[in-house]
């Protein structure tokens, strides 16, 4: 069993309208939420073994921030890719990945993150920003995750739910 964590980067600026959105800072809100989510994961005893995140601004930093606060001890890949896609693009990345990955944490962007967990667990389900959703697949080797591979959403946690301020 393989587990996968699927992050929304967290809340971005609209503040610098001469950036490009792919040099969208974080807001305030999502300088605050980020780490929290790393707490929130750290709490629930999911730290991945591997983190990998869109190369855009505000991703990046949204797995930073979470990857200083849950413990993680590795190097965040930062994937070009990740930016502006399709799910599949995810599909091929992880099937790439060894196996001595146990929990792996992508971080991206909508609609791409709404749609991974909607094709991985046949369940649509929004994914505001910083939204983490848990998904335990039936696979042992990270090679034979396909279209057809069917995951179990355990949770779906998002910040207004997580925290009440």
């Amino acid at each position: 069993m393989k587990t996968l964590l699927i992050l929304r980067h967290a809340k971005s600026s609209w503040n610098y309208p001469e950036r490009s959105d792919y040099d969208r800072p974080l807001n305030a809100r999502g300088k605050r939420d980020a780490p929290r989510i790393g707490e929130h994961l750290r709490e629930q005893g999911l730290i991945p073994g591997r983190i990998l995140t869109s190369s855009a601004r505000r991703a990046r930093k949204t797995a930073s921030r979470v990857a200083k606060t849950c413990g993680y001890t590795g190097k965040v890949k930062k994937l070009d890719r990740f930016y502006d896609t399709v799910p599949g693009i995810y599909y091929e990345t992880l099937q790439a990945l060894p196996d001595k990955y146990e929990c792996v944490m992508v971080v991206g962007h909508n609609p791409t993150m709404e749609q991974l967990v909607g094709c991985l667990t046949g369940q649509i389900r929004r994914m505001p920003t910083a939204a983490l959703a848990h998904i335990e697949l039936p696979i042992q080797q990270w090679e034979t995750l396909n279209l057809d591979t069917a995951g179990t959403l355990v949770n779906l946690w998002t910040p207004k739910v997580l925290f009440t301020d």
